[in-house]
């Protein structure tokens, strides 16, 4: 299952020249998978808050294609590629209409919150990321 989600590109986003900075397309990427967890139900904050579990990004590979500008509204694509006990891998691409600006490769983690070492995911969440790797 590929999900997208809309987000406009803000001075804030730009360099002098009204182009995204390219710091700026992991906030884009972090927030669409962000929105994705919260869409199947999972709450990042009460995963911490109830059973010490936070996710964080491990390894990532971006390949830049093309510029997103100043007012361009971008499609951000997350896709599950595989789900382990404690870790997650995507791809994820950022659009502009047809024109792929961005393609990432993301892994992330599931960590004990307090001492960011690697903790099995809970269950219910490998089953739902699984669900998604497989549709």
């Amino acid at each position: 299952m590929t999900e997208g989600f809309r987000y406009r590109v803000y001075w804030e986003d730009t360099d002098a020249g009204g182009v995204v900075y390219h710091a700026r397309y992991l906030q884009f990427l972090e927030r669409a998978r962000s929105d994705w967890l919260a869409g199947l139900g999972v709450s990042q904050t009460e995963l911490r808050r109830e059973q010490g579990l936070i996710f964080a990004v491990t390894r990532m590979q971006i390949d830049f294609c093309s510029p997103a500008r100043l007012e361009d509204e971008l499609d951000v694509f997350v896709r599950v590629q595989s789900v382990g006990r404690a870790r997650m891998d995507f791809t994820q691409q950022i659009r502009r209409g047809d024109d792929l600006l961005i393609e990432a490769a993301v892994r992330a983690a599931c960590l004990d919150a307090e001492r960011f070492a690697p903790a099995r995911m809970p269950a219910e969440i490998q089953e739902k990321l699984r669900a998604c790797a497989e549709s």
